[in-house]
């Protein structure tokens, strides 16, 4: 049967028996010596759905992985994708009272970790008290191995089957519902008109090497089991690591600017083969000119892509495809490309109106991958979904005449490290209680390799001397090392406007003179 038979399937579980019955012995994942083959993951993840219900988790119930990168999630996310459970992956980087909230919040009845994050699940699940279970990954996969296959109720193409976070300006972050729907209608091969990068090989591999907690990581999941083809599982990134998948048949990959630049210089680079990865995609962050030049030479015969999407759009939404990334470098290259098929882009105004090409406004979003909204939180909705279901994603940008998006700036504060999301609210929060601080401001400035980084500016309480190292350490404790200042500037007095309300410009302004953009 061919690849377009495919086409229509929209769920999990559809797609795990088309594979099973197509490619039975096929790799589905791949995990250092452990492989999984789709007629086995097939059947492994119906005994998982026997597991999870043996272990009170139904339909709708959340269910929490705390842990790194591994086959061993996927092949979960599979299962309580099938049966219409929730997966919420937690970023296994985050301080304990972070990854508190996100448990307490989910309600989730069962969190399984990788043995290494046993004993943090452990604690947290004994602090906040809400009766959660705690399983290690392997305990379950044992588990579930000696059970027979679950009888079970399909989700519906509609159905949440995925949960994650990302930060809110308020300091807590949000929880973005995802369902089949949103996973798979935009990332499934359509022979038809197909661009080179949307027609998979059977022989393809794609590198899952971004957290699973982010969109970047778990996308790979839908991406792999729509078109049939391996998804080779790293725990974390290493620039080593990166470069071994290459040469080891990875053809397909995403990557964050700055985990391009550590592999691009990485001294084993030079003498890598590169010419079986078809192609490179990147996003998360923007991403400097040189940096993809330097790239683009490093790599001449890779197709390269910029992404650009969000958790509430289930990822990508427009892209730069691989004829406008030429070596010396244009004008298109800046730009985040157009909206892939299937989705609309238009800049708007304040008063929610397309604004003229060339005019700068906020970038909005139409797409059957936009998220429903926010778990339990209908008032955040209503704030980024408006009544005809566009997402107003809180970037500023501009269209061209050809539909070519360039962002500009961001219309929420958020800071982008890396290709995480830090927002200035909840750093501000874990460093308000030092008994220095009077008064905080959060802003992100210029870094070579983060894309940007994390600055602080505070005003000291009267008669009070700041340790900036002791500041940082007092704030690591409190929020993920990602998030924490990597400097902090003591000022006399916070600028604010008439209202009394900070002008974050005003603190930025002197560290982006002389950028094109106010986004790195």
């Amino acid at each position: 049967m061919s690849q377009a038979s495919n086409h229509d399937l929209i769920t999990f579980d559809d797609h795990l028996k088309f594979w099973a019955r197509e490619r039975p012995t096929f790799v589905a994942l791949e995990e250092g010596s452990r492989s999984t083959t789709y007629e086995e993951a097939e059947l492994l993840s119906r005994q998982l759905i026997e597991f999870l219900q043996q272990s009170g988790v139904g339909k709708g119930d959340r269910i929490a992985w705390l842990g790194k990168n591994s086959d061993r999630y996927f092949l979960l996310l599979y299962a309580a994708a099938r049966m219409g459970a929730v997966m919420a992956p937690v970023g296994w980087r985050l301080a304990a009272p972070e990854i508190g909230y996100i448990l307490t919040d989910t309600a989730a009845k069962l969190v399984i970790a990788s043995a290494e994050f046993v004993e943090m699940a452990d604690e947290v699940a004994a602090e906040i008290d809400t009766g959660l279970i705690v399983v290690e990954a392997e305990t379950a996969f044992a588990k579930a191995g000696n059970l027979n296959p679950a009888q079970y109720t399909p989700a519906d193409v509609d159905d949440t089957v995925l949960q994650l976070y990302t930060s809110g300006t308020t300091g807590n972050p949000k929880g973005v519902e995802l369902s089949n729907r949103n996973l798979f209608s935009l990332r499934r091969s359509n022979p038809e008109d197909a661009q080179p990068w949307e027609i998979y090989k059977e022989d393809d591999c794609i590198l899952a090497v971004m957290p699973c907690a982010h969109i970047g990581g778990t996308g790979s999941a839908p991406m792999g089991l729509a078109n049939g083809v391996r998804i080779l599982v790293q725990a974390e990134f290493t620039p080593i690591g990166v470069l071994d998948a290459i040469e080891n048949g990875t053809t397909m990959l995403f990557l964050v600017p700055a985990a391009i630049q550590m592999v691009v210089q990485h001294p084993r680079a030079v003498d890598t083969d590169f010419s079986g990865l078809r192609f490179l995609m990147y996003g998360a962050a923007p991403m400097p000119l040189e940096l993809l030049k330097e790239a683009v030479r490093t790599m001449p015969e890779t197709s390269f892509l910029q992404v650009y999407g969000m958790t509430e759009t289930t990822g990508t939404i427009s892209l730069l495809p691989p004829d406008d990334h030429v070596l010396e470098g244009n004008q298109r290259m800046r730009s985040a490309g157009k909206a892939v098929p299937g989705v609309k882009i238009e800049v708007r105004g304040a008063d929610n109106g397309e604004c003229p090409r060339g005019e700068i406004g906020e970038i909005c979003i139409s797409s059957p991958s936009n998220t429903s909204g926010y778990w339990k939180l209908p008032d955040a909705t209503a704030k980024t979904i408006d009544s005809d279901g566009w997402l107003h994603t809180g970037d500023a940008g501009i269209m061209d005449e050809d539909g070519y998006i360039y962002i500009q700036d961001r219309i929420k504060d958020m800071i982008i490290s890396g290709g995480e999301n830090v927002y200035p609210a909840e750093v501000e929060n874990a460093m308000f209680g030092h008994p220095c601080i009077a008064e905080v401001a959060v802003i992100g400035i210029p870094s070579d390799r983060w894309g940007e980084e994390v600055k602080a500016c505070v005003v000291c309480k009267p008669e009070t001397e700041l340790d900036e190292g002791e500041l940082i350490a007092y704030t690591r404790e409190r929020i993920a090392a990602f998030k924490v200042p990597k400097s902090i500037d003591v000022i006399p007095e916070m600028p604010r406007n008439a209202s009394g309300k900070i002008l974050r410009r005003q603190l930025r302004d002197p560290y982006w003179e002389g950028q094109d953009r106010q986004v790195s």
